[in-house]
This record gives structure tokens, C-alpha cells and sequence, in this order.
């Protein structure tokens, strides 16, 4: 499997947030230093325009709410992610590609470790929470799936943007603990593609089975009907 230690044109870990010094990064910066330090519910608006050193009235104007916020974050993560693909992993099998998007991702969210580990701890108390952040992680996972080629059309692309976010999910519980070498994560991120790859594949055949039933009903309709004959409710 391709693992690259670093990326083309720059450092390994490029900020998810260009230091523009613009009020709406500061916000998110601020926000997801707040994370950090404490649970996502314990964090108001009035502590993130503090933290960011804007008004309250310059924090409605970008953002409605923390979680709007967070939402923020993750779309700078995935443009920082399609950004960064790089051009000669696209000859490589889509698994391939997948698990470089994703290393990719867990690179960019190094600086915030604290805040996801945070964020994962909060959600498995909060169930609105945890719906909230599945929602905001398929839409993310749906352009990490099309970085590395893979289809996200109709159904089954659904399918497998939320799949590959219960994937992710279990790699960043692993992740949030390991070392800087990120060995365990490695190893995590191998076998839950390998499991996730055989899932699709067994979606794939499913669903082939609904596509033959129907070129086979259609068969049926065209192929004219012969009346019986006398010695047809004779036959042996």
C-alpha cells in the first residue's frame, strides 16, 4: 500500500486555516482551541468571540451557532485534503487512493488532536450531538470518496459515504491515542478499508441481483404468448 511520508510541495502538515488573520479565522481557530480546553456544550458564543477578539455582532455575521462553526472547520479540512491530492496516486487502485486522502486528512487534523478526541467524547453522551456530526462527516467523507475516484451518485454512494464515515469513525478513536509515528493508526486504517472494501463488495453483487430480475422481466414481457394447444394439457 502507498504511504508517502510527506506530501508534494510543502510541509507534511500544512495549517488547515491560512494565517490570514481574518475574523473568520480567528473564529474557527479560536473555536477549536476552546474545544480543546473543554466540552463542545460548555462553549458559548460570547467565550468564542472572546477567545477570537471579535465582536459579537462580527461572530453573527459569519457564524450561527459553535456547531456552524465546527462545520467550518471540516469544509477547510476537505479543501485543504482535495487541495493536496496528489497527481501520481490516481494510476493506483481506488483503495490505494482512499487510504492516502484519508492520511492526508488525519495529517491536516494533527494540530486539532485534542479537539476531536474532545468532540468524540461529547458525542457519545449527546445522541443529537452524534446525529449532528454524522451529518456534517458524510458530506465530507462523500468529496473524500470522489478524491480517490470512487462513485457517490444515487443510493449507493450514499451508502458508502456513510459507511466510510463509521470507518473514519473508528480510525479517529484510535488515532486520538496513538503517537506521533502513528503506527497504530496505520495498522487501523488497513484493516477497516480491507473490511470496508469487502462490504462494498458485497453491495456490489446485491446489486446485481435486483438489475438481472428486471432485464429478465423485460424479457418475459417482449417474448409473445403462445395460446395452448388441445394436447398441451396432455402432455408428459
Amino acid at each position: 500500500m502507498a504511504r508517502k511520508a510527506s506530501r508534494p510541495g510543502g510541509s507534511d502538515t500544512p495549517p488547515a486555516h491560512p494565517g490570514t488573520g481574518t475574523p473568520r479565522d480567528r473564529i474557527i481557530e479560536a473555536f477549536m482551541t476552546l474545544l480543546a480546553e473543554q466540552p463542545i456544550e460548555r462553549i458559548g458564543l460570547a467565550a468564542i468571540a472572546e477567545r477570537a477578539e471579535v465582536r459579537l455582532a462580527e461572530l453573527r455575521a459569519e457564524f450561527g451557532s459553535p456547531l456552524a462553526v465546527l462545520a467550518a472547520h471540516v469544509k477547510a479540512i476537505d479543501r485543504a485534503v482535495l487541495a493536496g491530492v496528489d497527481p501520481e496516486m490516481q494510476d493506483e487502485p481506488p483503495r490505494e487512493q482512499l487510504f492516502d486522502v484519508l492520511m492526508h486528512r488525519l495529517e491536516l487534523l494533527a494540530p486539532h488532536k485534542e479537539a476531536i478526541r474532545s468532540l468524540l467524547r461529547s458525542s457519545r453522551r449527546d445522541p443529537p450531538l452524534a446525529l449532528a456530526l454524522n451529518a456534517m462527516a458524510v458530506r465530507s467523507q462523500q468529496w473524500m470518496l470522489a478524491a480517490a475516484g470512487i462513485g457517490t451518485s444515487g443510493p449507493k454512494g450514499m451508502v458508502r459515504a456513510q459507511g466510510l464515515t463509521l470507518l473514519f469513525a473508528q480510525v479517529l478513536r484510535t488515532w486520538v491515542h496513538d503517537d506521533e509515528e502513528n503506527t497504530r493508526t496505520l495498522a487501523a486504517l488497513d484493516n477497516q478499508l480491507a473490511r470496508g472494501q469487502r462490504f462494498a463488495g458485497l453491495l456490489d453483487d446485491l446489486c446485481v441481483i435486483p438489475r438481472a430480475a428486471c432485464a429478465m422481466r423485460r424479457r418475459l414481457r417482449r417474448r409473445p404468448r403462445r395460446r395452448p394447444r388441445y394436447d398441451d394439457y396432455y402432455a408428459a
